[in-house]
């Protein structure tokens, strides 16, 4: 997902706010061609059905990938009450016939609150998840087994908003590899009545906020007014990692890092990693404390 190529030379990240419809894989593809640069990855799927923020790393930024493999997700949706489906979603069919939803909104909630905190979840089979480097979803459509395993996730909150009939809605809070369709789907055996996602928005990734995302309009109408224009789309470099500090450094310590040599940042000697710039937006380097004061590059950006 993260290939290192010769591109445009667009090296940043971009939030973008994927429509319906849209495959992550398509948004990668589509991304590719508005902003001419090959080397892009995304930074967590997002099912076709779902919208909302969707992270992906440019250039020679997808090197960063590692760094953003754990960051929990908020997601904004509904849930149907009265059938599973295969996928857990809207998208799959029947597994059952109809029934009933005899609960009330506060019966619903006293069911939802079992699934706060650390929980093991079983993945959906039409999913991303990979068995032995095969995603799940093509041994479902293939008819093989998949033999999925729990995982072990943390849902930091899951609140049911409303009910009107037999929809419900919710905002929820999950740990990296937690699957809302999952959550949908238990309820739904606990309801009685079985239960699927009915529509699902991510509202924050992370760092990254629906405010800071752009609109794939916004990208297509940026793509034809060259480098710069694309540039002014992407959060500013010094934002990215938040929780790393930043340094910056003349030209002869930022070659010393891009060779892989050791550095000397005294003003940094207890962090475990620095961000390197040698300019308020050119990032060389992410920085990994040796002893002291002696840095080492753990990942070169250029």
């Amino acid at each position: 997902m993260m290939e290192e190529s010769v591109g445009s030379g667009l090296n940043g990240l971009l939030v973008l706010d994927k429509p319906a419809g849209m495959t992550s894989h398509d948004v990668v593809s589509m991304v590719r061609r508005a902003t001419g640069e090959r080397s892009v990855g995304h930074l967590g799927t997002l099912d076709p059905m779902a919208t909302g923020v969707l992270p992906l790393l440019l250039g020679r930024y997808t090197r960063l990938a590692q760094f953003f493999g754990q960051a929990e997700k908020e997601y904004t949706g509904t849930i149907r009450f009265g059938f599973a489906t295969d996928t857990f979603d809207a998208e799959g069919e029947a597994a059952a016939e109809p029934q009933n939803l005899t609960l009330s909104l506060d019966e619903l909630r006293a069911l939802a609150a079992h699934f706060q905190g650390e929980i093991d979840q079983v993945p959906p089979v039409y999913s991303a998840k990979k068995l032995g480097g095969v995603p799940a979803h093509k041994l479902a459509r293939a008819g093989k087994p998949v033999p999925v395993k729990p995982a072990r996730i943390t849902i930091h909150a899951f609140e049911l908003l409303d009910l009107a009939g037999d929809i419900a809605a919710f905002r929820m809070t999950v740990s990296a590899g937690g699957y809302v369709r999952s959550v949908a789907h238990e309820l739904g055996q606990m309801a009685g009545c079985g239960a699927h996602l009915a529509g699902l928005r991510r509202v924050r990734a992370g760092a990254f906020s629906l405010e800071q995302a752009i609109t794939v309009d916004q990208l297509k109408a940026a793509s034809g007014k060259g480098l710069a224009a694309l540039e002014a789309l992407l959060p500013h470099p010094r934002t990215l990692l938040p929780e790393l500090s930043s340094v910056t450094v003349d030209e002869q310590v930022a070659g010393r890092l891009r060779n892989g040599m050791q550095v000397n940042l005294p003003e940094f000697g207890r962090a475990p990693l620095v961000k390197v710039f040698t300019s308020p937006t050119e990032m060389v380097a992410v920085a990994k404390r040796v002893a002291g004061t002696l840095m080492q590059p753990f990942v070169v950006i250029g």
